[in-house]
């Protein structure tokens, strides 16, 4: 300040001090838990990435009578796509919910508003509610009694177009659904997780829905311990992340271990580009050395990599006479509302590039029960097509690919193929599916198996989830690996303390752990990249698929590689993108899907084009 500032000048500026300071008191909210630091400091388990894989472990570090801190700089749980979920996940959180009783008592379990006890399996599923359209919230909250989260799977159906001597070949394989369990029973948690990965998916639910009751039980938990005027057992900082400058945020100690502070950070689109920036006037946050961290912050993570940790792409060697070479394929995602219903419909066929040779496109087609605002459907990209303007003659060929031309004739190109692809998994026409309103896409994303050498990255901390490895995004694989697999890890690591094992041993095996798990899921999922049948099905009912279409379950696709190169210059991908909902008006199907044609459709349409001739012959 200078000098010649008169009194004036002091006065204001303490008014616009102070104004600053109650509106960021405000923005914390009255609660006093939201402005507390009580139970940050040194906690036993710190979560830094809220999403599934981290919100199953703090449930089982709370279950297990540890403090836990939880970090997520993406705020609520937002994530809009849909799993295909096995029902070790249901038998999991009926284990929870039976520690949590165990250990703290009805009195120390969290409630509905309505008072009655929150169990996370009755939220999850009940043999006594239904599933439906759904509101997550309503039904945490006890609004809704007569609903649960996920849905059942119904229908389950395999198509397979693949040609068979040179001819187009039709085979339909509708499998019976998969019975769910009337309770949760601990005993039928699977460790191994190859045998969690074989088995049927049971269940359908939106990321976000499952990701909200184990968010909002933590967050019930930490409320209630407040009000109680005890040592919270859980702190949850949403919209906060690890200091970002230089090593601020992640302190190596002399002796190994990591220190962590946070920051509050605010999101901004900024030129259409999604950024966030520490929030003006907040403090740094000093969570101290936990015990032991874990970072799931999905595939790409800024803190994992300022310790040290890499991801390497995996080859595997598919036995068909190419070697070992990485595993990836490029797909188009998109959800548009239309009732697919508890389905969960796979197709792969024939599909010949311009030189003749023949690869198989994969496609799947998921929705939930009863709701007619979920069908997600992803359909493999063949390695030839690049999506180019240029190449397809719709804009001259100095046209800038930075130019709104350029991109909009790429946009037109990638759709035109979605909406091809996605009526022949759906059995609908074309001309209807582009009247039927999409909230999300057409999104091109690559797949590529990946994982890290060791999760451990100190000596008290550790990453898992997709952080550490990931692989093919169509089966909910990943999803899986992380909340079922890895998550228990941590319960067993807890487990192991309490019986004595020194921390550098249980950390240790921990890693070992998280590692196993991931290596058991790439290896499932690579089939997923070259051979026809889907994981998800479940071995034994991929036996039931090869033996209908009368071609080995081992028969190989072949590779390419060209245009999936060219492709990655066309359009960059990006996370973020999962958040930005770009809605494609049109209407509500409400119909049930059309009965799937009993012929192949280029059998279809060679039956169509020999009619239009002979109309035509018969008109001459």
């Amino acid at each position: 300040m200078s000098s010649s500032c008169t009194l004036l000048d002091v006065v204001n500026v303490k008014r616009y001090t102070d104004y600053c300071s109650s509106r960021r008191t405000s923005r914390l909210g009255d609660a006093e838990h939201t402005k507390s630091l009580k139970g940050v400091k040194d906690p036993d388990f710190l979560a830094l990435g809220l999403g599934g894989t981290n919100l199953m472990a703090m449930l089982w570090a709370v279950a297990m009578g540890r403090r836990t801190v939880g970090v997520e700089m993406r705020g609520e749980p937002f994530l809009g796509v849909h799993w295909n979920i096995r029902e070790d996940l249901y038998h999991q959180l009926g284990l929870i919910d039976q520690l949590m009783l165990e250990r703290y008592g009805e009195e120390g379990i969290p409630r509905r508003d309505d008072g009655a006890i929150l169990s996370l399996a009755d939220c999850f599923y009940s043999s006594k509610t239904t599933g439906s359209n759904i509101r997550p919230e309503e039904i945490i909250d006890g609004y809704d009694t007569d609903h649960h989260i996920v849905g059942t799977i119904h229908h389950v159906e395999f198509i397979d177009d693949r040609y068979k001597n040179g001819r187009p070949q039709r085979v339909i394989t509708e499998l019976p659904p998969p019975l769910p369990p009337l309770f949760p029973d601990p005993s039928k948690i699977r460790s191994n997780m190859e045998d969690v990965l074989d088995g049927p998916s049971t269940f359908q639910a939106s990321a976000f829905s499952i990701q909200a009751p184990l968010r909002r039980y933590l967050e019930k938990i930490e409320r209630m311990d407040f009000a109680a005027d005890r040592m919270p057992r859980v702190r949850v900082f949403a919209n906060h992340r690890a200091v970002q400058e230089g090593s601020d945020g992640l302190i190596r100690q002399s002796d190994g271990r990591v220190q962590v502070r946070i920051e509050e950070i605010m999101e901004m689109d900024y030129k259409g580009t999604l950024k966030r920036i520490r929030m003006p006037g907040s403090d740094i946050i000093d969570i101290g050395v936990p015990k032991l961290f874990s970072i799931a912050e999905g595939a790409h993570s800024y803190d994992a990599e300022r310790l040290g940790f890499a991801q390497y792409d995996v080859k595997v060697d598919h036995r068909d006479c190419q070697g070992s070479r990485v595993a990836q394929a490029d797909y188009v995602a998109a959800l548009m509302e239309l009732l697919v219903d508890g389905r969960l419909r796979r197709r792969i066929a024939s599909h010949f590039g311009p030189d003749g040779s023949e690869s198989w496109l994969r496609q799947i087609a998921v929705g939930h029960e009863d709701d007619t605002e979920v069908a997600w459907v992803l359909v493999e990209v063949p390695d030839y097509m690049t999506f180019c303007p240029v190449e397809a003659g719709l804009v001259a060929s100095d046209t800038c690919k930075e130019t709104p031309q350029y991109f909009a004739a790429h946009q037109m190109l990638l759709y035109d193929f979605y909406m091809e692809q996605a009526a022949l998994v759906l059995g609908m026409k074309e001309h209807e599916l582009r009247k039927v309103e999409m909230v999300y896409g057409p999104k091109l994303f690559t797949l590529v198996e990946r994982m890290g050498k060791d999760a451990r990255v100190a000596r008290n901390g550790v990453v898992a989830g997709d952080t550490f490895g990931n692989g093919h995004f169509m089966t909910s694989g990943g999803a899986m690996a992380g909340m079922i697999g890895h998550s228990s890890r941590f319960l067993s690591h807890f487990e192991a303390q309490n019986e004595g094992v020194d921390p550098e041993t249980s950390i240790r095996n921990l890693a070992d752990q998280i590692k196993k798990d991931t290596e058991a899921w790439l290896k499932v999922s690579a089939t997923e990249f070259t051979q026809a049948i889907p994981i998800n099905f479940g071995a034994e009912r991929g036996l039931k698929i090869a033996a209908a279409s009368e071609i080995s379950k081992d028969a190989r696709a072949s590779a390419m590689g060209k245009g999936r190169r060219e492709r990655k210059g066309l359009l960059p991908l990006d996370a973020s993108d999962w958040r930005r909902l770009f809605l494609r008006n049109g209407i509500v199907y409400t119909k049930n899907l059309p009965s799937l044609s009993r012929f192949h459709p280029d059998v279809l349409k060679m039956q169509n084009e020999a009619t239009a001739i002979l109309e035509v012959r018969a008109r001459l």
